[in-house]
């Protein structure tokens, strides 16, 4: 997808030009825009594509695909409740993988079915990630840790935040110079890689967090998830298709819209409406990434993200 991502750098940059025209606050009312839009949108099809995973077992119904989804956010919505700190550390390690396997998709793993190889590449994904989020946390250290103390009462260091920052890019330069030792093709697409990194500090730099985190989530991570969507639900991504991807999302996505909206008028007033909507994203996020690692593992080509 190397031209899409071209198109992504050039609206990333664009990103940079209204945030240094408008405000903060208006940043935030387009970044909030934009994620609860495409953002949410792009984990709409979730029950579609469990359906087609398990479309030989002709057991699993609809109901109950429906009802594992549910159980799933009621789930994390309760450990969230519960055990705040727990819930918040495994939201921020499977978004950690999540991005970076999105990120990475494009790398030319080889040897995929050895089981050292698949780890190796495994905790790339996941080293990768978690230096994206880093990255944006690390520009906006007193509002992260704000909005992790409203949802968790901890208060992380802003030490703790930066060796971590500094540990993934020593673990990054390894894995960096390791692959370039195995094989020559992967050079180029790792130089690209640094690339989209300077493009992410750039971005993150340069934003506030909600305008900077609605830049990457939307335009690097969410739009190329419904174009390999829609190709693994419908064989293409083209405009017949990509009605279809909407029309078969536009529930689910109404339903998550009207939990934000009710979020947002029971503490539109409160501090911690950032710290909810972020716990709201988490509660989605969970069985978004669990119904796409089943996907992967049934699809060989690896393009669900």
């Amino acid at each position: 997808m190397p031209k899409y991502f071209n198109f992504a750098t050039v609206v990333s940059f664009f990103g940079l030009w209204i945030a240094s025209v408008f405000s903060n606050e208006t940043q935030i009312l387009i970044g909030f825009v934009l994620i609860f839009s495409i953002g949410i949108l792009h984990g709409a099809n979730d029950l579609l594509l469990l359906e087609k995973v398990n479309i030989k077992n002709s057991s699993i119904s609809r109901v109950g695909v429906l009802s594992y989804y549910v159980s799933m956010v009621l789930l994390v919505t309760l450990l969230f409740y519960f055990v705040p700190e727990i819930a918040l550390a495994m939201f921020l390690i499977i978004s950690a993988y999540h991005f970076g396997e999105q990120q990475s998709q494009h790398l030319e793993w080889e040897h995929r079915e050895d089981f050292f190889a698949l780890g190796v590449r495994l905790v790339f994904e996941f080293c990768y990630g978690s230096l994206i989020l880093l990255l944006l946390f690390s520009f906006h250290l007193p509002e992260v840790q704000k909005i992790i103390f409203a949802i968790s009462s901890r208060l992380v260091s802003t030490h703790l935040i930066l060796f971590l920052l500094a540990f993934f890019v020593l673990l990054l330069t390894v894995f960096g110079i390791y692959f370039c030792i195995k094989t020559k093709k992967m050079r180029s697409q790792l130089a690209m890689e640094l690339f989209y990194l300077l493009v992410f500090t750039i971005i993150f730099k340069s934003s506030s967090l909600i305008w900077g985190f609605a830049l990457y989530f939307v335009f690097w991570h969410s739009l190329p998830s419904i174009i390999n969507q829609t190709k693994f639900l419908y064989g293409a991504f083209n405009k017949t298709n990509f009605i279809l991807y909407l029309k078969s999302a536009l529930l689910y996505w109404i339903i998550s819209l009207l939990g934000i909206a009710s979020i947002y008028y029971l503490f539109s007033n409160e501090k911690i409406f950032n710290a909810l909507f972020f716990s709201f994203l988490a509660a989605i996020t969970f069985p978004h990434v669990l119904v796409i690692i089943k996907v992967f593992g049934k699809n060989s080509t690896g393009n669900i993200k």
